[in-house]
């Protein structure tokens, strides 16, 4: 029978494990998308755009580190953040966007003025739930 210290150290093991959001992510599922997409005023040609392809998502995870590439057909963009250091990133229409992450409980949660982004892994997929006032997106991305 494991004691109190083992099992505490498993736990943390397991979380930092979690915390590992490296690799190439393919989006196949995307809840509320252009409810949200318009909620955040991204111009009409994009939200079509977006609407008709499933983004793959390159994350490289490096301690406090973390850069994504977002690539669809018609674009590729890449930001860089560092947890707990608020950062600028380009959103998908171009814009940028000052914003924080921070881990929390296994996740990675992004913050900025026009919304709150919760990422976390749930066995071979990543789980988004983004929320700018009412309107949440769910979004849903394979390992491949």
């Amino acid at each position: 029978m494991p004691t109190s210290r083992e099992t505490t150290t498993k736990r943390k093991h397991l979380q930092a494990a979690d915390m590992d959001f490296s690799g190439t992510w393919q989006v196949y599922s995307e809840e509320n998308l252009e409810s949200f997409l318009k909620a955040l005023d991204v111009p009409e040609m994009v939200v079509k755009m977006r609407k008709k392809v499933r983004p793959v998502m390159v994350i490289e995870h490096k301690g406090k580190d973390l850069s994504y590439t977002l690539k669809t057909p018609n674009f590729t963009v890449t930001n860089s953040v560092s947890i707990g250091k608020e950062a600028e990133i380009t959103a998908l229409d171009g814009r940028k966007v000052k914003c924080t992450v921070r881990e929390e409980n296994g996740k990675l949660i992004t913050e900025s003025d026009k919304f709150t982004s919760v990422r976390e892994i749930q066995g071979q997929e990543i789980i988004e739930t983004v929320t700018s006032g009412s309107v949440v997106l769910i979004s849903r991305s394979r390992r491949v």
